[in-house]
Parts: C-alpha cells; sequence; structure tokens
C-alpha cells in the first residue's frame, strides 16, 4: 500500500470513527435490506423518503435502510461496489448522496448505487 492510499483517512480523520461504526454494525450481522435494488425512479424515491425522515445520529437505521453490504453487490455481470457510484468521493471516502453522508470504504455497496 503506498502514501496515496492512504491519503484520505488522513485528510478526513473525523471519518474515521463513524466508518468503524458502520462496518462494525455490518460485520456484527445488522440486518440491512439490501433487496430490492433502487433501479427504477419509484423505488429510488421511496428509499430516500425514508431516509429522511432519520435522524442522522440513528446511523443503523440509515445503514440498514440503504441496504449496505461488505462487499460488492452482483447484477447482471455488474459489481456495484461504493468505489464506482456517481456519490462516491474517492480521495475522501465518503458517500455524498445527500440523504446518507457517510463514510464508506470502497468496496462497500449499497441499494441506491448508481453509475
Amino acid at each position: 500500500m503506498d502514501s496515496s492510499d492512504m491519503q484520505p483517512m488522513e485528510d478526513f480523520p473525523e471519518d474515521a470513527p463513524l466508518r468503524a461504526q458502520v462496518e462494525k454494525l455490518l460485520h456484527t450481522g445488522l440486518r440491512t435490506e439490501v433487496e430490492p435494488r433502487a433501479y427504477d425512479p419509484e423505488m429510488q424515491q421511496s428509499v430516500l423518503a425514508r431516509l429522511q425522515n432519520v435522524p442522522a445520529e440513528e446511523v443503523a437505521k440509515r445503514v440498514g435502510i440503504a441496504g449496505f453490504t461488505l462487499h460488492p453487490y452482483a447484477a447482471e455481470g455488474i459489481e456495484e461496489a461504493c468505489e464506482t457510484c456517481m456519490y462516491f468521493l474517492s480521495h475522501r471516502q465518503f458517500c455524498a448522496l445527500p440523504e446518507l453522508q457517510l463514510p464508506v470504504k470502497p468496496d462497500w455497496s449499497c441499494r441506491l448505487w448508481r453509475i
């Protein structure tokens, strides 16, 4: 691993505790709504509306509704990982979707993934 791989964590140390909290929730068996995926506009709006009603501090509930996984989701030959999502800020390892705004890891995934 070279120093550029570590740059995001060093630039945004305030993200580390929340990223670790999310990772721990997922590792310890938090049940998330991985499916159905939010591919169509109606499902997207449904998931986003639910997320808008959950306070930012209710991390487990937000992660559950978003359907996070610790690994990419594979569908129809496409691997859906945070690092390939349009909302992923690679320099920060962060999901910039307004309804989520969470530090993530590149190989995680959620059902709101977008190209």
